[in-house]
């Protein structure tokens, strides 16, 4: 490889930290050089990396000792907002778990300053690097306008999945923290802009705080007259039946993932199966003369899938990249603050029990 691996820092030890910690290890581009947790989850994943590496509390000191080119959030989403400005002050790369912030005023914040300081911000949508996807996505922009996008994930946690989600939503709702992926999706079919979000959400538990709720659903209006509609929802009390809808639907017909072992009993909490597709199902609207459908029904099958670890590493691939190539990154930040402003939106919408419009948020 020409150019020198990047030394990169991962600042968060749990799931998705070790999963880039994982996935740094198997790249020539990084070289991972620390660790940044407050507790004892560094130990435990230096443990699982199998490697000598130097652990820290502070990032700040961390930067500074090993001189890191690049630094990986994956921190709560609260957090998110100090600690990428705190990098991109060090003179760090930043590569943020989504979302950008938990506030669109400092999404924008994170944007400029890393424009200021000419380093590079890619956010974590995970889901723009997986073919099937991006199929997915591309397949919609033959449907015609305007669109109706169904989506959802609710997954029914237990155990120290429960524990997780309840907090995260001391940070955010449901449909802002799995919502930003898929209206970031709703966004890239439609080439639209989103004008207004309704929405409604419930508190289903004692065991969360009286202003939190930990199922929500929204609805998206776009500029072209498409619409969307995204539900999440945590918890033991969650539903198995339906939890994985992806549809879009156009004049021309619709496209669906249809995940038949992905979306099975007991798959809800499993990370691994929400980004995965297994088969894409074509429907085509044509009738001819009498009435019946010109064309079958296609299926497209996901060949050589990537699962969550192949994600990961091609998301830290396209992150070496932009750094290496000098990649402009506006509309990927933009789009990343735009996703952002919709599910604010409509936690806002959920609040005060009101349509929202997104220009309230910008």
């Amino acid at each position: 490889m020409a150019n020198k691996p990047l030394r990169v820092l991962v600042v968060g030890c749990g799931n998705m930290g070790a999963a880039h910690s994982l996935a740094y290890q198997h790249l020539d581009e990084f070289t991972l050089c620390g660790l940044v947790a407050r507790g004892d989850s560094k130990a435990r994943l230096k443990t699982q990396l199998a490697v000598e590496i130097p652990l820290f509390d502070d990032l700040k000191l961390a930067i500074t000792e090993t001189q890191a080119d690049a630094v990986c959030m994956a921190t709560w989403p609260d957090t998110h907002e100090v600690l990428a400005l705190t990098a991109l002050a060090a003179g760090c790369h930043v590569f943020l778990e989504k979302p950008l912030a938990t506030t669109v005023s400092g999404a924008k914040r994170v944007v400029a300053t890393a424009r200021l300081a000419g380093k590079k911000l890619v956010v974590g949508y995970i889901l723009r690097h997986h073919p099937a996807w991006q199929q997915f996505i591309e397949l919609s922009h033959g449907l015609g306008k305007p669109l109706v996008m169904r989506m959802n994930l609710n997954q029914q946690s237990s155990g120290s999945a429960w524990h997780t989600h309840k907090m995260l939503m001391q940070s955010l709702s449901p449909i802002v923290d799995c919502g930003v992926h898929y209206l970031d999706v709703m966004c890239q079919m439609t080439q639209s802009t989103p004008q207004s979000v309704s929405a409604i959400g419930v508190r289903l538990t004692e065991e969360i705080a009286p202003e939190q709720f930990n199922y929500g659903q929204l609805q998206v209006r776009f500029e072209d007259g498409s619409v969307g509609w995204y539900e999440a929802g945590w918890g033991p009390m969650m539903s198995q039946t339906a939890f994985f809808i992806k549809d879009v639907i156009g004049p021309q017909g619709s496209v669906s993932i249809i995940p038949r072992e992905a979306a099975g009993e007991g798959q809800s909490a499993n990370v691994e199966a929400h980004t995965r597709t297994e088969s894409l199902r074509v429907h085509h609207s044509q009738l001819n003369a009498q009435g019946e459908f010109v064309h079958q029904d296609e299926w497209v099958t996901a060949s050589n899938e990537p699962d969550h670890f192949a994600l990961c590493q091609l998301e830290q691939q396209f992150f070496a990249r932009a750094i290496f190539e000098d990649s402009d990154l506006a509309q990927h930040q933009q789009q990343a603050i735009d996703s952002l402003a919709v599910v604010l939106a409509a936690d806002l919408a959920v609040r005060e029990q009101r349509t929202v419009l997104i220009k309230e948020m910008l």
